[in-house]
């Protein structure tokens, strides 16, 4: 991968273990030494604290499964503590909505670490009900893999790289309305990332290679995962790379891309003196209800003294608005450095978190923004309950949101901490599109007992159990929200179901 004047200064930053390991990958995620607190106190709650033998440096985002349980995974850690630089090389692990966890299944457990290592990316839940991830790491070549693995912690690899078909694959899988899977490698192909698409029968095709047109204008080095909007097509952005910023690497892009493989670049970051829109967009996209995407900078914006990030929305056709430039208060009090994704919260605000900033040390912020660009910090991490929230949060059906921080805790390896802020439970479909006839799981919590189900107010048979609901698209179904009525209360979906022809 091109060693930019960027990830020169993002391995300059790193600290800790995983920043060890991260220095002899040489593509790793950037460990940011700096601190936060909490402006505003919620009810948050350390549900976990990894010491290394349980994993270590969860950096990923969890995912709640059909069973009402959350999965995820950390980056080093685990059973095999003498690989992967003495450390071990990677966890998956369950979690109930308590914080009790089960870690079942330790990578690097196969000689050479053919099983794959360092998992950065979240796991997603296939419509089979497997879990499907990447490792950065690992494999026949090093160059990382694609595994599935059950719910009882039988791992199955699925792809692994070699190099020409990609390497380094640090953003999460997801399934599309077609059934097959997509994703981004940070390296490989002409060296700066690919786009590729797998088969549930698990054939690779590599759908585009970055650095095609001269100087990488249509970015290279992609770090978040893949989005399919409303119109069937996929977004994602790039690290470096774009029209700008040439002689450092670029300041990255947002990209369009079909199921097929003809990609747009949008939009390419730090086109003004100052980058004061942005640049470094490490975090994937997240479409929001009013159609257009939402996401954050690492670096740039108005403050741009030393890299202090931006929140973002652009339209489906390429226009850009900088909602939020980070430490606009004395002391960066409201965090800086953006590292995870964005998500739209059923109140139809965003959340996110900070690597750094805050209150209490400088060590990582959860914050919360209106459509509008109003941002309200949430907490401030002070090491004692974690530091340094590299993923995103995930909102469960219950209202309260989940999160990892990559280090700290009492056992000084991270930890997993939910926060409520007062919302209440909601429904969750998998998929969010599909045809008439076709079958969807409802996730929920104490679902047990509903009494009706309707696409957009067309009703559903249906059989429940406590987390999830069996159904299929009811005929006459148009695109809309999903409602479930249970104990005499509507439960609605956090997202419209697309009915699609």
């Amino acid at each position: 991968m091109k060693n930019t004047t960027h990830q020169r200064n993002r391995i300059a930053r790193m600290s800790g273990a995983g920043a060890t390991a991260a220095l002899a990958l040489a593509a790793v995620l950037a460990l940011a030494v700096i601190t936060t607190q909490a402006v505003q106190a919620q009810t948050f709650t350390t549900l976990h604290s990894f010491d290394g033998t349980d994993g270590a440096s969860p950096y990923a985002a969890l995912v709640q499964a059909t069973n009402g349980d959350f999965y995820g995974t950390t980056s080093y850690g685990g059973a095999n503590a003498t690989e992967c630089f003495g450390i071990g090389c990677g966890t998956v692990f369950k979690m109930t909505s308590g914080g009790t966890l089960t870690t079942f299944y330790s990578f690097c457990s196969q000689s050479g670490c053919t099983d794959g290592a360092q998992p950065y990316a979240p796991l997603i839940q296939a419509t089979n009900g497997d879990f499907y991830g990447t490792t950065a790491a690992g494999g026949d070549n090093n160059n990382g893999t694609i595994f599935k693995i059950t719910t009882s912690g039988t791992l199955t690899t699925v792809h692994t790289f070699d190099g020409t078909d990609g390497a380094q694959p640090y953003g999460a899988l997801i399934q599309a309305s077609n059934g097959d899977f997509y994703g981004t490698t940070s390296g490989g192909g002409f060296g700066v990332g690919t786009v590729y698409r797998l088969t549930p029968g698990g054939t690779l095709t590599t759908l585009h290679k970055f650095c095609t047109q001269s100087n990488c204008t249509d970015g290279e080095d992609p770090h978040g995962a893949l989005i399919q909007a409303t119109n069937g097509d996929l977004y994602g952005t790039t690290v470096s790379g774009g029209a700008n910023c040439i002689s450092d690497g670029g300041c990255g892009t947002i990209f369009e891309i079909t199921t097929g493989g003809a990609l747009t670049t949008l939009y390419s970051f730090c086109p003004e003196s100052g980058c004061l829109d942005g640049e470094y967009p490490y975090g994937a996209l997240v479409q929001a209800a009013n159609g257009d995407f939402y996401g954050t900078t690492a670096a740039g914006g108005a403050n741009n003294t030393a890299e202090y990030g931006a929140i973002f929305s652009i339209t489906p056709g390429g226009t850009l608005r900088t909602l939020y430039s980070f430490c606009s208060q004395s002391g960066c009090t409201d965090g800086y450095y953006p590292h995870g994704a964005l998500i739209q919260a059923t109140n139809g605000n965003f959340y996110g978190t900070t690597l750094n900033g805050g209150t209490d040390g400088n060590l990582g912020t959860v914050f919360e923004l209106t459509p509008n660009g109003t941002l309200t910090t949430l907490q401030s991490f002070d090491g004692t309950d974690g530091y340094y929230p590299y993923g995103a949060l995930m909102q469960a059906t219950s209202g309260t949101f989940y999160g990892p921080a990559g280090q700290g805790g009492a056992g000084s390896d991270g930890t997993v901490f939910s926060l409520s802020v007062g919302l209440g439970p909601f429904v969750e479909t998998q998929t969010t599109s599909g045809k008439v006839g076709a079958a969807v799981k409802i996730l929920g919590t104490n679902l047990t007992g509903a009494t009706s189900v309707t696409f957009n107010g067309t009703a559903a048979t249906f059989t429940a159990t406590r987390s999830v609901i069996t159904t299929t698209v009811p005929s006459g179904a148009t695109t809309g929200t999903v409602e479930v009525t249970v104990s005499g209360h509507t439960l609605k979906s956090n997202t419209k179901f697309r009915v699609t022809p």
